[in-house]
């Protein structure tokens, strides 16, 4: 069977099918909407069904969780998605499946989904569902093209131009923002530009001198570790001629030119200082001190968090440490391996910031490196951990591949992770016997699920080899196990058989508190209890408060790489507008 007849039949089935869910939809039958779903199946439901993100799985419960949210959702008008990628087979997650996007409309507005088919007792069923709310009716994106049917043909000869309009709308002499954002990196960013482009007046304010220095300021040698395809903020894609690994300081310059293109307020040498929840008023009481040293109150409606996954360093009390007479710093304060020629060094942490670190201390000159373990990490080469990023590759448009990627419900999420790790494990067979043979102590995440889950369960713990592992198994880069040391004393660290290993620099690669933390000190401990977990997968496989409410009312949290943060803030600013627009109360 060719090509075209595969696609004519997979269009076929998937027509069917939503002819039979709308159906089944507008009787409010659980048993006839339970009756289109496969033994295995999963829904994910992003905004359209209700104001939360939320995964169910089993055709009973999926057809209950409908039905309960008909009357609010009222979906209608079930259809293949215009211009979009044709339904098509598949292979997710080791399972072949008819794959298609559809488009309908919901009391709020237009809405994607994405439904996998397969057989099932005979019959085709859904495998996954994924439903998501696009836009709210009535407040489109101008993005998409609108802007362009209402022009301004005037000119303002002798008033204010665009300038004058800008100077005013980032000084925020007459007013407060709707929304605060504390972070101006990748999060913080890209949520900015969601809002401002829905009409929600936003600032973000950042500590540091200038757009970018978070990523600026971060060790010398430092380069994305996934490619740049992938990396794309809102509305804006890197250029084409960009390398495969964006550079640091290439990420940072492009900060702030999106900034300005996307004409966003920012406020640089600001820090947030303090704040409350007014419950009466139903907005923030905060106070923000400029780099001049003057203070400002604001009273915004909302407060993001946008200052990363790895925001406090966390600095443990290790015994002895205090008696060392070298330097100890932490990999977030790491410059260039230069500084350290000639000396010894200790890396405390064999994460991706310890391994980094080790390489560019030991190639720069050091006279001895010694990566210290802590705990089993994942390795993977760097070719090898772009597989999750493999849906990339496929020839359908940008779009259409970010809603695809949002698509997939937990558990099958988890086994195509499972799948990865398997054959990563296998490509990297050499290099993990070689690791192993030196006595690193190796692990491929939580039932074997791999680095991208392990990242978002607990923000770290692999590292993606770009040439470490080779100096540590030639043995140019040492290694031992934190175990093997009793104490730290002023010369180094002292083992549990007397001798010591000398050092000059003891570099803590011990990795970050999460942003719950930074907000419970920013906040206190009042907010902190109200907020709950933030980050780590709740009981459906949905992140915890990231994206989506938290315990706190109008406080959210929007972290993790630029894929994340560009897909996720439209998640985010649409929740953010409808609260504004009184949608939600």
């Amino acid at each position: 069977m060719d090509g075209i007849q595969t696609g004519m039949l997979a269009e076929a089935a998937a027509n069917s099918w939503l002819q039979g869910f709308e159906a089944a939809l507008a009787s409010g039958e659980a048993s006839r909407i339970a009756a289109l779903f496969a033994e295995e199946c999963h829904w994910r439901d992003i905004l359209a069904f209700d104001w939360d993100l939320h995964t169910t799985s089993g055709a009973e419960a999926i057809a209950a969780r409908m039905v309960s949210r008909l009357v609010q959702a009222a979906p209608r008008d079930l259809a293949l998605a215009a211009g979009r990628t044709p339904p098509r087979r598949v292979t997710r997650a080791g399972i072949e499946a008819i794959e298609a996007i559809f488009a309908f409309e919901s009391s709020i507005g237009p809405c994607n989904g994405v439904v996998r088919l397969l057989a099932d007792a005979g019959e085709l069923r859904a495998w996954t569902l994924m439903t998501s709310l696009d836009e709210i009716r009535g407040h489109e994106d101008p993005a998409n093209g609108r802007r362009w049917q209402e022009v301004d043909w005037g000119r303002n000869f002798g008033g204010e131009n665009w300038l004058d309009r800008r100077n005013k709308a980032r000084a925020y002499a007459d007013r407060d923002p709707a929304v605060l954002v504390v972070g101006a990196a990748q999060a913080g960013l890209s949520v900015a530009a969601r809002l401002t482009l829905l009409g929600v007046d936003t600032l973000v304010v950042d500590r540091e001198a200038r757009i970018g220095d978070s990523w600026r300021r971060r060790y010398h040698a430092l380069t994305l570790h996934n490619e740049t395809r992938v990396n794309h903020l809102p509305y804006m894609p890197f250029p084409r001629s960009w390398p495969v690994f964006i550079p640091k300081d290439m990420l940072a310059n492009w900060f702030e030119i999106y900034a300005e293109a996307m004409e966003l307020n920012v406020w640089t040498e600001t820090e947030l200082t303090g704040g409350d929840w007014d419950e009466s008023a139903q907005c923030w009481d905060v106070t923000v001190r400029r780099g001049d040293g003057t203070e400002r109150r604001m009273r915004p409606r909302h407060l993001i968090f946008a200052n990363g996954v790895s925001t406090t360093p966390i600095i443990p009390d290790l015994p002895g440490l205090g008696e060392f007479r070298g330097t100890v710093q932490h990999s977030g304060r790491h410059g260039s391996g230069l500084d350290w020629k000639g000396k010894r060094a200790l890396v405390l942490g064999t994460g991706t910031s310890g391994h980094d670190v080790a390489q560019d201390l030991c190639v720069s000159g050091a006279a001895e490196v010694t990566l210290v373990q802590r705990r089993p990490t994942l390795v993977v080469s760097l070719k090898e951990a772009q597989a999750p990023y493999a849906l990339y590759d496929e020839d359908v448009p940008f779009e259409d591949l970010d809603l695809l990627a949002t698509s997939f419900p937990f558990p099958v999420y988890r086994r195509a992770h499972q799948l990865m790790t398997a054959k990563n494990r296998v490509a990297d067979g050499a290099l993990l016997e070689g690791l192993a043979a030196r006595g690193f102590r190796l692990n491929f995440g939580e039932d074997d699920t791999g680095w991208q889950i392990m990242y978002q369960s607990r923000g770290g713990g692999y590292y993606f080899d770009a040439g470490c592992s080779g100096m540590i198994i030639d043995g140019r880069i040492g290694l031992m196990q934190y175990n093997d040391i009793d104490r730290f004393g002023p010369d180094g660290a002292i083992m549990k058989d007397g001798s010591v290993k000398p050092a000059d620099l003891i570099v803590l690669a011990t990795g970050y508190q999460g942003q719950a933390a930074a907000a419970r000190q920013i906040l206190g401990d009042a907010v902190g209890e109200r907020i709950g977990r933030v980050w780590g997968f709740d009981e459906e496989g949905e992140l915890q408060g990231m994206w989506r409410p938290t315990g706190q009312p109008h406080l959210w949290f929007l972290a993790g790489g630029l894929a994340q943060c560009r897909i996720f803030s439209k998640v985010l600013a649409l929740q953010i507008k409808a609260r504004e627009l009184g949608l939600v109360s």
